[in-house]
């Protein structure tokens, strides 16, 4: 049977915006407690949280949804650990959604339609697609779960993507391009 999980890459220390983006609030929900909730309801059956920069507060707006908590430790070494972390923590799923939480469009539309484009393709990579690149949210099947554990500490799964096109199929998300790295961005969120 088919088991989908989630990772939540929530350890990041939030440095160009100046205050942790998991933490943000919208409609009185934070951005990792959404992004959760994405996963829970867009089909996948764990949910891991990876933890870093303001661990304890990360946690507490997650409590109620109960999703598997892992810390990274050396967050500010980069995405790359808190993917292997997460990969440890549900390497019993076919497949990973793996997702961040500044990317405030993601909903469970979106994953639901990760989930089911790779049911209907095969495909081992199934990658957003936005301002004419690729990248996360993205699916990725078992087979590439060795080549994302093996990622450096400072390289995140858009390399794994990259790897191979021919592996990748594209799921159209153009609202995925809204990433709050600065306060610019928070700003033009906000005024959506």
């Amino acid at each position: 049977m088919r088991r989908i999980g989630g990772i939540i890459l929530a350890a990041g220390g939030s440095t160009r915006l100046g205050e942790p983006k998991q933490l943000l609030t919208s409609n009185g929900e934070t951005l990792v407690h959404a992004a959760v909730r994405a996963a829970q309801d867009g089909g996948c059956d764990i949910v891991c949280v990876v933890t870093g920069h303001e661990r304890e507060a990360v946690e507490n707006a997650v409590a109620d949804l109960h999703p598997l908590l892992v810390h990274n430790e050396n967050w500010q070494r980069g995405m790359g650990r808190s993917l292997r972390l997460g990969l440890n923590a549900i390497h019993s799923a076919s497949a990973v959604v793996v997702l961040a939480c500044d990317q405030p469009a993601v909903n469970r539309d979106v994953i639901r339609g990760l989930v089911e484009q790779q049911a209907q393709t095969g495909s081992a990579i199934v990658a957003s697609s936005y301002a004419g690149t690729l990248g996360i949210p993205a699916l990725f099947d078992q087979s590439c779960f060795a080549e994302l554990q093996a990622l450096p500490d400072d390289r995140g799964a858009k390399a794994v993507i990259k790897a191979d096109a021919g592996r990748v199929t594209t799921y159209s998300f153009e609202d995925g391009v809204l990433d709050l790295d600065t306060l610019e961005d928070v700003m033009t969120w906000r005024a959506r």
